[in-house]
């Protein structure tokens, strides 16, 4: 049994207040999560190696965030091993946890090593698991959909390596809503458990997969939202409105975002960095904060967002990011009107051709 050496301490985390707005997993997880979670992603195992991995894990913790994202891929698989090794290292309690990663992409690229058969699924957990030294994960997500593999294959694999107690719970990244629905339907049919919530991009430039395509399925099936990419990858910070920094990501992983950066340059990538700078002045002059803050709270504010994930790659990036909390009970509809007024990308509703609105229970 591990020494446990750091517990987690909501007191010490954040005020009361901000404790009731972040406590919450808004799915059919039957855990708590806390709204902001922290990704492995390009940084953990990448570009972030060592020491530096073992300040950002301690103060996010300390700071009040419980959930741990990361997924085979990621680093080829060294990101696993580096939250591994720290979660050991910080002696943090398995229970206060919720560790998830992701299968699809395996870190050895061989003919098997991918995808979601059976086979992958099964030897790709196991290898995970080994890589993050746990004997569980609590969610793992299939990192994209397969559209080369049976939905039942899948459906079944899943569940039985929750059967065999190597996660309690899976997901989906990516997928789109028939996906999903179909997920569901196998499922039920069945009579196992279907994917609990989907890890998406979404953002206040990317709306209408989370927003309008996802909408019948979270009342219908209790899921939720993990966010990615909820700073557009970090285009939302404004800090590239006059061009790519040295040492920002897109500068970093040059190869990974040249469309992206690429695309700053065209009318489209234009008129997205003028929106970032209208942003920053309403956060700034009305809501006394950063345009980060802004988008992470924006985000946040949507009831179907279960946990925000961010992608810091320094400690203080993490404390930074958590004052979208105090931003969150801001967004008044005045303010959201405002934003949308600036995005102008609000997704349409779906052609009712003039029938009327009716609640859950048929009525006006």
């Amino acid at each position: 049994m591990s020494v446990v050496k750091l517990e987690f301490n909501p007191k010490t985390c954040l005020s009361e207040d901000l404790v009731l707005a972040v406590f919450e997993y808004r799915c059919s997880l039957s855990v708590d999560v806390w709204l902001f979670g922290r990704v492995a992603g390009l940084t953990l195992g990448g570009t972030v190696i060592g020491d530096p991995v073992k300040d950002i894990i301690k103060v996010a913790f300390e700071n009040g965030i419980n959930m741990f994202d990361t997924a085979e891929a990621y680093a080829k698989g060294r990101s696993e091993e580096e939250m591994g090794r720290v979660i050991k290292e910080l002696g943090l309690r398995r229970t206060d946890l919720i560790i998830t990663t992701k299968l699809f992409w395996g870190p050895r690229g061989g003919p098997n090593d991918g995808g979601l058969s059976r086979k992958h699924i099964i030897e790709g957990t196991k290898e995970s698991l080994e890589r993050l030294g746990l004997d569980y994960v609590d969610v793992i997500f299939a990192h994209r959909p397969d559209v080369s593999v049976p939905m039942e294959e899948i459906v079944r694999a899943f569940n039985w390596v929750i059967e065999k107690g190597w996660a309690y719970y899976w997901a989906t990244s990516e997928w789109s809503a028939y996906e999903v629905e179909e997920a569901q339907h196998v499922a039920t049919r069945l009579g196992l458990p279907g994917p609990i919530a989907e890890q998406c991009q979404h953002n206040m430039f990317h709306r209408e997969r989370p927003e309008k395509e996802y909408n019948p399925l979270y009342k219908k099936y209790e899921l939720g939202t993990t966010v990615f990419s909820a700073l557009a990858s970090g285009l939302l910070t404004g800090k590239y409105n006059d061009g790519v920094p040295e040492g920002s990501r897109f500068a970093t992983h040059l190869k990974f975002f040249k469309g992206t950066v690429d695309n700053l340059q065209t009318e489209e990538g234009l008129t997205k960095i003028r929106k970032v700078k209208e942003l920053s002045a309403l956060a700034e002059q009305e809501l006394g904060c950063s345009v980060t803050h802004l988008a992470l709270a924006w985000v946040a504010k949507n009831p179907n967002t279960s946990t925000v994930i961010l992608g810091a790659s320094r400690p203080e990036q993490v404390v930074d990011n958590l004052k979208a909390l105090e931003v969150i009970p801001k967004l008044t509809p005045e303010i959201m009107d405002k934003i949308e007024a600036i995005l102008e990308n609000k997704p349409a509703p779906p052609l009712s051709f003039g029938r009327p609105a009716l609640d859950s229970f048929g009525r006006l």
